[in-house]
């Protein structure tokens, strides 16, 4: 399978809003949990928010409310929809994919991706 590559990020002002993307044509929706994580500078990384094959998703606390992933209707590209953004969630965000069956139990909390994309960075200024 190819790799997963992001695009999208840039700069932008606090509460200003981005789209990231991740192309997952080498990947196959089925059997893959699919997710977004970011890691800033001097931090680990942390997951942001995953979507399992039933369309399920789970977020990080932080950004329940302001952030949405979502799966395009081409069935090759991940999104995150990134409104209301903050100073501190400028990061470099990676796309990753884990094969779990398609559930994505404990990605978030526990266990993270297998597979990822080089990143995209987003810088949100004050």
């Amino acid at each position: 399978q190819g790799p997963l590559v992001e695009s999208g990020g840039g700069s932008v002002q606090a509460g200003g809003s981005l789209t990231l993307s991740c192309e997952v044509s080498g990947y196959t929706y089925s059997g893959f949990c699919l997710g977004w994580f970011r890691q800033a500078p001097g931090k680990e990384r942390e997951g942001v928010a995953t979507i399992d094959d039933d369309g399920l998703t789970d977020y990080e606390e932080s950004v329940k409310g302001r952030l949405t992933i979502a799966k395009g209707n081409d069935k090759k590209t991940l999104y995150l929809q990134m409104n209301n953004l903050k100073p501190e969630e400028t990061a470099m965000y990676y796309c990753g994919a884990r094969l779990n069956g398609g559930s994505c139990w404990g990605v978030l909390s526990r266990y993270g991706m297998e597979y990822w994309g080089k990143g995209t960075l987003v810088t949100v200024s004050s």
